[in-house]
């Protein structure tokens, strides 16, 4: 793998670690701001809906400029959304500012995600979206527990500025590193082109299932934090090490999937989704006891980032034609989930459900792409 996609999964781990860090910082930033836990939950959803926006905006807007420019622009913003959210006491504007780097950071994955794919030949897409989304993994692994662990000792704003610091180096890195041609090699095709190849039947099947399996994902995470300390019964000092577990897990399911995507090895999604729903199920249920419920996070992480990272692997194989939106309509519907999933868990929490809900709701969400997997539009020349 060309050494400039490593330093493209530097910045995506920066980002990573600012999407998900919020699932230890939650109940701090609730009290310290004087909203709700729930409340304190709509900034993951907010963070996805940009990223939702964002995606393909900014691939239409950087499909004809070079992919340098494009990311340092994207980063850079980035970087200066976390300042201003270090630095505010007003929740709204901390809302503000999560949409806002939300923008930046779809903007950079989805210039990223056709920028990692060009670099490599035509056979190994899934082995660069595996590095690249390689820096989301580690960041569950490292950036969120250490986020976690920041917003203990010197409270959730520390969190904020420890993104900024590692944002900068990838900065220089990527200014140094990444060529300076467009995102994606040879003819740039029409927007009109892109579009139409995005409406077929199977790639919006594709994008489906990665959307729920995201929510399902981003459900369960979001609130993790308050599951491990008043279900489980443990320490607030738990969370940075069963956050840690997840990504370890995560990390695993990806890098394995990257190489299984681009084999198109065909029983790998229904045998793990089966496996998927079957964990967040036995996580709802053995909550309450903190030995069972340590051992599942971490294979509830490699199920849920195996899977994710296997359909976005297949979106960008079905959207061969569309090489700039193919990346950006992939970040969107892993970013619907991330809205929809911390939502609906937010809804079940509100209901007086209990901190199991969002548990069951990954599983309910895992269950319903389960049918829509039945569904399948037929293709034959490329099966998933």
């Amino acid at each position: 793998m060309p050494f400039a996609l490593y330093l493209l999964g530097l910045a995506v781990f920066a980002q990573g670690t600012s999407e998900f860090m919020l699932a230890g910082l939650v109940p701090d930033i609730a009290r310290d701001l004087g909203v709700s836990v729930p409340t304190a939950g709509t900034l993951t959803s907010a963070f996805a809906v940009g990223m939702v926006v964002g995606a393909p905006a900014a691939a239409l807007l950087g499909r004809r400029r070079p992919s340098r420019q494009s990311l340092l622009v994207f980063l850079g913003v980035f970087l200066a959304a976390h300042v201003v959210g270090a630095l505010t006491s007003d929740f709204p504007v901390l809302l503000a500012t999560r949409v806002v780097a939300a923008l930046a950071n779809a903007g950079f994955l989805a210039v990223g995600l056709t920028a990692a794919t060009g670099m490599v030949a035509p056979d190994a897409k899934g082995r660069a979206t595996a590095v690249l989304l390689g820096g989301t993994t580690l960041a569950c692994v490292a950036g969120v527990p250490a986020g976690a662990a920041l917003g203990q000792l010197l409270g959730w704003r520390s969190a904020f500025w420890a993104v900024a610091l590692v944002s900068a180096p990838a900065l220089v890195a990527i200014a140094r590193s990444v060529p300076r041609g467009p995102a994606a090699g040879g003819p740039v095709p029409g927007a009109g082109t892109e579009l139409r190849a995005l409406r077929r039947p199977r790639l919006l099947w594709v994008l489906g299932l990665a959307a729920l399996v995201n929510g399902a994902t981003f459900c369960t995470f979001t609130y993790l934090a308050p599951l491990v300390t008043e279900v489980c019964g443990l320490g607030a000092g738990w969370v940075p090490g069963v956050l840690a577990l997840f990504g370890a897990g995560a990390f695993a399911g990806v890098t394995a999937a990257g190489r299984l995507a681009d084999r198109g090895v065909r029983p790998v999604l229904p045998l793990a989704g089966v496996a998927l729903l079957a964990g967040w199920a036995a996580l709802a249920l053995a909550a309450g006891r903190p030995g069972v419920a340590v051992a599942l996070v971490p294979v509830l992480g490699l199920l849920a980032f195996g899977v994710g990272s296997t359909l976005v692997t297949r979106v960008l194989y079905e959207a061969a034609d569309a090489p700039f939106l193919g990346g950006a309509f992939a970040t969107s519907a892993l970013n619907v989930g991330a809205a929809l999933g911390p939502a609906l868990g937010g809804f079940a929490l509100d209901g007086g459900l209990g901190h199991r809900s969002p548990v069951w709701v990954s599983a309910l969400l895992v269950a319903v792409a389960g049918l829509v997997a039945r569904c399948r539009p037929r293709r034959p020349e490329q099966p998933v």
